[in-house]
């Protein structure tokens, strides 16, 4: 079974997703000024834990989903929805502020624009 077949049917658990090498998924809005992609979990973008866990996530962006700025993509949001916001890689520091990325989340993104 496929990460893509298994999440249509709904049993897409941990492990396949561990095993994933990648997700596909669309988004709702790509923030032109910071570089962020908006996902909403509607059609096309599955559960949050496809973004989170497998090494790759390709993210596939209409040309019409792109906007200026951060008002613009809240103005496309339904109040209430569970959001996920990708400004680029995780990160955190230990103790001794020894900075550590990719500490969840794809290791690589790669966004693919449709031009209409």
């Amino acid at each position: 079974m496929t990460l893509a077949e298994s999440e249509v049917s709904g049993r897409a658990g941990l492990d396949v997703l561990e095993t994933a090498d990648g997700v596909v998924t669309t988004v709702t809005a790509a923030i032109a000024q910071t570089g962020t992609l908006v996902l909403d979990h509607g059609l096309g973008q599955g559960r949050r834990e496809l973004t989170l866990i497998p090494d790759l996530h390709l993210a596939v962006v209409a040309a019409e989903r792109i906007v200026a700025a951060v008002p613009d993509a809240i103005s496309r949001l339904a109040p209430g929805t569970c959001v996920t916001w990708i400004s680029g890689p995780s990160a955190t520091s230990d103790i001794e502020l020894d900075r550590v990325e990719g500490v969840h989340g794809p290791r690589t993104l790669v966004v693919v624009i449709l031009d209409a």
